[in-house]
This record gives structure tokens, C-alpha cells and sequence, in this order.
């Protein structure tokens, strides 16, 4: 593909950017916590993941189901620190580490199998809880979730125009295109 035809490629993929942007600004103030700032920054973590899982719907199931785990990983881990509590300095490190064995055995149980995910997930909670005033479980859980899908829809989508695109680049229309993504 010459250049003067891929660089649709990143004008269509900078479009997605701006306009997740605007549906962040849309959304944002409909989230449960008050005087937030947005989200975006989770839509946009998610959407690479949708590429780090293999671009299909197969791959952004995974990630949703790695991104709940991630979720019920750290609450687990921030009920455990409490719970260990006595054991000062080393209380969420030992908490990792009791919950950190079962999240890794979920490799082993599809869909859950997308560990990647649970991480980043896990990583995004943990964050939000920390940097997020006024966040309960239950508000960062259901935003994390709600822009967690946000951000695997674009993840869709930029495959499917990509995928489209490419297809007429080849074939000079899109007739008889099987995109299936």
C-alpha cells in the first residue's frame, strides 16, 4: 500500500481518538462520582488491549472477563491487606501474594485466560481508587466497566473501518467484502 493511501489509516484512527474524547466528555459526568474529571484514559487502555487480545470479538470477551477479574483481584487484595493488617509493613505485599496465585491459574480457565488484561484491569482499579476521591468499589468497578467497553467498541470498530478500508485499497470497491470481526 503506498503511503498516500495508508495515511487514511491514521487520519481514521486519530477521528476515533477525537470523538472517544467527546464521548468521554458526554459520559464523564453521568459516572457515579461526582466532580470527576473523565475517564477516557481507561476507554483508551482498553482499546490497545483489544489489539494486545487479537483483534476479534473472541479477544475483547477475554479482556472484559480479564479486566472483572483484575476488578475482584484488588478488592480481594485491599480486603486482605486489611485483614493482615498485624503484619505492618509486609500486609499488602503478603495480600498479593495469596491473591496473585489463583489470578495466574486463570490462564488456565477460558475466558478468563487473558491474564494481560487481568493486570491492567487490576492496575486500573488500584489507580482509580487511589487517584479518585470519593470512589467506593462499587463506582470504580461500574466505571471501569462501563469505559472498559467503551474502549474495546473502538477497539472493534477501528478494526472493522481498518479491515474495510484495506479491502477496497485491494480490490477498488468494497462489493463481496467478508469482514467478520
Amino acid at each position: 500500500m503506498k503511503f498516500s493511501q495508508f495515511i487514511v489509516i491514521p487520519v481514521m484512527v486519530a477521528f476515533l481518538a477525537f470523538t472517544i474524547q467527546i464521548v468521554d466528555q458526554i459520559v464523564a459526568p453521568t459516572m457515579p462520582i461526582d466532580g470527576n474529571v473523565g475517564f477516557g484514559w481507561i476507554a483508551f487502555i482498553a482499546w490497545a488491549m483489544y489489539f494486545m487480545a487479537g483483534c476479534n470479538v473472541d479477544g475483547g470477551k477475554k479482556t472484559i472477563f480479564g479486566y472483572l477479574s483484575g476488578i475482584v483481584a484488588s478488592i480481594a487484595i485491599m480486603e486482605f491487606g486489611g485483614l493482615f493488617s498485624a503484619l505492618g509493613f509486609f500486609a499488602v505485599p503478603a495480600a498479593i501474594f495469596v491473591v496473585v496465585i489463583p489470578c495466574i491459574c486463570l490462564e488456565r480457565v477460558p475466558p478468563f485466560d487473558f491474564v494481560p488484561a487481568l493486570f491492567v484491569g487490576a492496575g486500573t482499579f488500584f489507580g482509580f481508587m487511589s487517584y479518585v476521591g470519593g470512589a467506593t468499589y462499587a463506582s470504580a468497578a461500574f466505571t471501569e466497566v462501563v469505559y472498559c467497553l467503551i474502549g474495546l467498541g473502538y477497539g472493534w470498530i477501528t478494526i472493522y473501518l481498518r479491515s474495510r478500508y484495506e479491502y477496497y485499497v485491494e480490490h477498488g470497491s468494497d462489493h463481496g467484502a467478508h469482514m467478520s470481526h
